[in-house]
């Protein structure tokens, strides 16, 4: 099993920027992908990005490209996502997940974490 623990997550005004992180434990060694997803109330999960463990590839929803940054540290087994230029938009929970292959359907995750809420305030 791997397990995923998200963090950084809180208020903060539109424009304003936030950093979350996702510590991974586990089978790691079996982790190939490492994603992002989001889910605003009522609505359905959406890829944010995704970034592979040699980070050489980076995968990014194009609502989201400029502005945020998908991020790893192999040694502390940790992706983060840095999140600048904030709009009430990305309101959401945010979801850190594992996959064997690159993806941008949630389906393609095997593992998830509990998620982080992230509320940007207009």
């Amino acid at each position: 099993q791997v397990r995923l623990v998200e963090s950084g997550g809180g208020l903060v005004p539109a424009g304003g920027s936030l950093r979350l992180s996702c510590a991974a434990s586990g089978r790691t060694f079996r982790t190939y992908v490492m994603g992002w997803f989001r889910q605003a109330p009522g609505k359905e999960h959406e890829f944010v990005a995704a970034i592979t463990w040699s980070g050489d590839n980076t995968y990014y929803a194009d609502s989201v490209k400029g502005r945020f940054t998908i991020s790893r540290d192999n040694a502390k087994i940790t992706v983060y996502l840095q999140m600048n230029s904030l709009k009430p938009e990305d309101t959401a929970v945010y979801y850190c997940g594992a996959g064997l292959k690159p993806g941008t359907r949630r389906d393609e995750y095997n593992y998830w974490g509990q998620g982080t809420q992230v509320t940007v305030s207009s």
